[in-house]
């Protein structure tokens, strides 16, 4: 693909549906080199919008707003950021030919809702997974439950970042668990999966980038997960050969069926040498923020390089770790203290990422740090991000 200068006749144009804190990341990367971007997200100043040439708010799950914004600004590429999407225009919008959607149409109308990833990976590719179960009622839901048994796991077809995921201990959970998912899912939908327990012993992201040239691996990233949402993640997590092979193997079989060129977010269930298929994101991880000290190029940069068909390197400069800084209140505008308390631990940097409103469990930033070991590199990114205190100004 040839870059041109953006703003001009020769541009090219990328619109990202999805401006967050990932979406900010790969605008930047893509800015690099001399991409004119666009974001689109459902509210106004969002992290990405607050860097992208041009910035529009819509409803993304509504068609025609989607279908009429592309045909406005007739993108060259059209990434997908968030779940909250239209796929099913977006394969109409990829037929007609007013967009190259990234990595795919079908790729991104598969892994958007849980329902149509699990059924091609546990039953079309015949890949392990946790026992799993569908419904549509409070009544279904038991039903599952009673199949599957406790402990398990409700999540809404159609989410991220844990929102709407609940934990069953026992029958008692399933009802409260029920109406959690209704008014947390991405969109309104009376559809939940239920998945059964797997006792691991950790788990990885293994990103995975479809470049022009091949497909490539990231080193495995470790992280912790509490209600379904990133706190910290590491690279490289260790893990036996046979399980790392295993893990590269799952994560191909399940990119090469999507296709598509950029970066894929592998999540998988490590016990011993066994390896688990849970989720895939055709994008950037959260996870994947370590990324941004640990490799010589960033899963954001990757993501960019690949969707423009130009050579990638999965390299990694250090190990490296990354610690999640919540908001801590509910407000409108931050501001926040500590931030050179933070800078002063040795080899960290901070993300900040400039979200117009805060809630207590809202992620508003990163701490990054580097050491000669991911428990040193973890300890310094945890003391980075406990240094910097969130108020409202």
């Amino acid at each position: 693909m040839k870059l041109g200068t953006p703003l001009s006749s020769a541009a090219v144009k990328v619109m990202l549906l999805g401006a967050g804190e990932l979406g900010k990341e790969v605008i930047i990367e893509l800015q690099r080199l001399g991409v004119e971007t666009i974001a689109v997200d459902r509210y106004a100043d969002a992290p990405g919008a607050q860097v992208a040439h041009r910035a529009h708010v819509i409803d993304m799950t509504d068609a025609k707003a989607l279908r009429a914004l592309v045909e406005r600004e007739r993108p060259h590429l059209l990434v997908p950021e968030i779940e909250a999407l239209a796929t099913d225009e977006l394969v109409r919008i990829e037929a007609d030919g007013l967009a190259t959607v990234i990595p795919t149409a079908r790729a991104a109308h598969i892994t958007m809702n849980r329902e149509r990833i699990r059924v091609l990976a546990a039953e079309e590719l015949k890949l392990p997974t946790s026992p799993y179960a569908f419904a549509s009622s409070l009544e279904e839901l038991r039903a599952a439950a009673g199949r599957i048994g406790f402990p398990s796991f409700v999540k809404p077809v159609m989410s991220s970042s844990g929102k709407g995921q609940s934990r069953l201990k026992s029958a008692g959970d399933v009802a409260p668990a029920w109406e959690k998912a209704l008014v947390s899912g991405r969109v309104r939908e009376a559809r939940v999966i239920l998945e059964g327990e797997i006792p691991f012993d950790f788990e990885i992201t293994q990103l995975t980038v479809r470049a022009k040239t091949g497909t490539f691996f990231c080193e495995p990233i470790g992280h912790v997960q509490k209600d379904g949402d990133y706190v910290e993640s590491w690279q490289p997590q260790p893990m036996s050969d046979k399980a790392l092979a295993r893990a590269r193997e799952i994560a191909a079989a399940v990119t090469d069926n999507l296709g598509g060129l950029g970066i894929f977010g592998v999540e998988l269930f490590v016990k011993g040498d066994q390896v688990w298929f849970s989720e895939v994101s055709p994008r950037p991880h959260d996870t994947g923020l370590v990324t941004l000290a640990s490799q010589f190029q960033s899963e954001f940069a990757l993501h960019a390089r690949a969707v423009l068909g130009l050579p990638v390197s999965t390299a990694m400069k250090s190990p490296g770790a990354s610690a999640v800084i919540y908001g801590g209140v509910e407000a409108g505008a931050l501001c926040f203290e500590g931030v050179e308390e933070a800078l002063a631990v040795p080899e960290s940097d901070l993300r900040l990422f400039g979200k117009p409103e805060s809630f207590v469990k809202r992620r508003m930033g990163v701490a990054l740090a580097r050491a000669e070991s991911t428990d040193e590199a973890r300890r310094r990114a945890r003391s980075a991000a406990s240094k910097v205190k969130p108020v409202a100004c």
